[in-house]
């Protein structure tokens, strides 16, 4: 039986929606696909519930014409200043009764361990979204997966995520005014995650970046969990504003000469190249060459990218990375954000997070942009195959057929409802 999952990423600049279809042989196939520019949402935060309700309902009718189906119930993530994260360490006896004797370690000795690490203090204006394990110790040593070992006391080291409470029921509250049933809330960057980086990127340690509008969040990861998750309040649209004041211009225009023209690397030939400035009020149009429009914009994606090291180096307590770091997001679009970002962290391991080919429709939701969206449905796959019975969409046209899934979902992204 085939079954919908619907991604919906509301975001500063834009929100956008992908819709998959999951065949009986676990595979995903893309078949919807739309986006719009926001509406009532400021630096990733619902600022007003009606006007971001219309763009949602907009978004979704738009993949839902594409798709041939009507959209039920939805997921959706969070991200920005309203999350923050901590690390946690739980122990408990592997014997129950207390007698210490070395048994074999079952599931619901891990439940315990984890329930234990989970016994921190939660503001009263938070609310705990994630719960994901990173590593486990079996009397000191340390191991992935305790199961079918034997031991006495058992460690569980777990990365938690906080939401704000506020922004938690106003994402609730917008999808209930817009009549969709919303399955649940995650964090954005792991969806990104689970759409951008591969297996061994994982294992080895790589940094997600997603280059927002208003915001820049970063999550580490390490021997398949994150280690690390972080939100910087900048984004793409300071670059916007430092074009606006410094030509004269609005803001609207400002952001399309960005789009089209904008780059943060110069690649030798931008002073060949002119970019016309639009004339506002009484004042005609100027023109200005690409290399001094790149004099705008590097100096902050530099500084984005700077304020992320330091953020990483001052709070990760990690080592070394030998993975990858994976741009996503808007801002990843720009020319230049690889070879910049390669100066500022010093690596040639940088990459564009792309999503892998799902289907034969549009493919703008390969782009970077989109990680958020199609994570959200990758990563819940699982959880939409154990609720075919309820809430779901409602297919009403046959489509295409089924094309080639980008990997296997983490396995560590399975506790995360």
């Amino acid at each position: 039986m085939e079954d919908i999952i619907v991604g919906l990423d509301i975001g500063t600049c834009n929100t956008r929606v992908v819709i998959g279809l999951l065949h009986e042989d676990n595979n995903v196939e893309i078949i919807g696909v739309s986006q719009n520019p926001s509406e009532g949402v400021r630096n990733g935060v619902i600022v007003n519930i009606d006007a971001c309700k219309n763009v949602i309902q907009k978004t979704i009718e738009d993949a839902e014409l594409m798709a041939g189906v009507q959209v039920v119930s939805v997921f959706t993530a969070i991200g920005g200043s309203q999350i923050e994260s901590l690390n946690s360490r739980g122990n408990c006896c592997v014997d129950p009764s207390g007698k210490n004797r070395s048994i074999e370690i079952s599931e619901s000795t891990k439940a315990r361990a984890i329930e234990s690490a989970k016994a921190v203090i939660i503001p009263s204006d938070k609310t705990l979204l994630h719960v994901i394990p990173q590593e486990y110790f079996v009397d000191g040593t340390s191991t992935q997966n305790p199961l079918k070992t034997f031991g006495v006391r058992l460690d569980a080291c777990v990365h938690l995520v906080l939401a704000s409470l506020t922004a938690y029921s106003t994402i609730q509250e917008c999808m209930s005014r817009a009549n969709y049933y919303l399955n649940s809330i995650m964090l954005k960057t792991l969806a990104s995650t689970t759409a951008t980086i591969h297996n061994d990127e994982m294992e080895l340690g790589s940094i997600l970046i997603d280059m927002g509008g208003g915001t820049t969040d970063v999550i580490v990861v390490k021997n398949n969990a994150p280690v690390f998750t972080a939100s910087i309040p900048v984004g793409g649209n300071l670059v916007t504003n430092d074009i606006a004041y410094l030509k004269g211009i609005p803001s609207s225009i400002a952001e399309r000469i960005k789009i089209e023209s904008g780059a943060c690397w110069c690649f030798g030939n931008e002073k060949n190249e002119e970019v016309i400035i639009p004339g506002v009020g009484g004042r005609g149009p100027e023109t200005m060459t690409r290399y001094n429009l790149v004099e705008i914009i590097q100096p902050r994606v530099s500084e984005i990218f700077e304020m992320v090291r330091k953020e990483i180096v001052k709070k990760s307590n990690i080592g070394i990375i030998h993975g990858s770091i994976v741009l996503t997001g808007g801002g990843a679009l720009m020319p230049g954000v690889v070879e910049l970002c390669q100066e500022i962290f010093e690596t040639t391991s940088v990459r564009i997070g792309g999503c892998a080919s799902m289907g034969v429709i549009n493919e703008c939701y390969r782009e970077p942009d989109f990680a958020t969206a199609v994570g959200l449905v990758l990563v819940n796959k699982d959880f939409s195959s154990s609720q075919k019975s309820k809430k779901k969409a409602r297919k009403f046209d046959s489509g295409e057929s089924a094309s080639g899934f980008f990997s296997n979902v983490k396995r560590i992204f399975s506790d995360f409802f």
